[in-house]
């Protein structure tokens, strides 16, 4: 039997994983539930975990999947999966961006993007990946990059993970965005509109917001996905 605090909590992260395919940072999940500190989340989550609704990933901060439901919101019965995936990762195909392979598709992995510091803008394809159909969330293109840095690192993003990305080229605040800076950088960041200039926020107190005219900043897609590979 779950508090009212803690179906709370369960209902915000589930719906924030089906939303964006990673979960809530402590930060979010505390606006959310209106609590005045960290602390309070922290109980939430130990009990939860601790009631098997919940396992937090080994050595990943801000890593949650939600491993059951209860039957108010649909429960195991109702076939709620974690869009946070496990898997290696397959051999490079030389095949079309998208195709069929069983229930899944076969995604480009667009080289890596900067979770840190933007690197150059990614331009080819390093290999291919698969990815659950369901993940692939409204229409247009999708395609995938491979993390490299750690400044998503609170909205459960890790360094060597593969975001799965969906061709868009707008965004609302508070979005995980694939960002094109000054037509030759690209970086994994939080959007936000800030009058003329568009913000780039990372997850991470060790990095700082970086603001740029709006001109600057072409969104190249929007984060639906998360695929770790141990």
């Amino acid at each position: 039997m779950l508090t009212k605090k803690q179906l709370d909590l369960l209902t915000f992260i589930q719906k924030r994983v089906a939303r964006d395919g990673v979960p809530p940072s402590f930060d979010e999940m505390k606006l959310a539930l209106d609590l005045r500190s960290k602390s309070g989340i922290h109980r939430l989550i130990t009990a939860l975990e601790e009631r098997g609704f919940i396992r937090r990933l080994a050595h990943r901060a801000r890593a949650i999947e939600i491993v059951k439901l209860p039957e108010t919101l649909g429960g195991e019965a109702a076939g709620f999966q974690p869009r946070v995936i496990d898997g290696d990762r397959p051999a490079s195909r030389p095949a079309a961006a998208e195709h069929v392979v069983a229930s899944a598709m076969e995604l480009p992995v667009m080289g890596r993007i900067a979770a840190g510091v933007p690197i150059e803008a990614i331009s080819h394809v390093s290999h291919h990946v698969a990815v659950p159909g369901a993940m692939l969330s409204g229409r247009g293109e999708h395609y995938a990059l491979e993390v490299k840095g750690d400044s998503m690192i609170e909205a459960g993003i890790n360094n060597g993970d593969i975001v799965v990305i969906r061709e868009t080229e707008v965004a609302d605040n508070g979005d995980i965005v694939v960002a094109l800076v000054e037509d030759q950088e690209a970086t994994l960041k939080k959007f936000y509109r800030r009058g003329g200039a568009i913000a780039l926020e990372a997850a991470n107190p060790a990095y700082e917001t970086r603001v740029f005219p709006e001109d600057k900043v072409k969104v190249q897609g929007r984060l639906v996905g998360l695929i770790r590979t141990y």
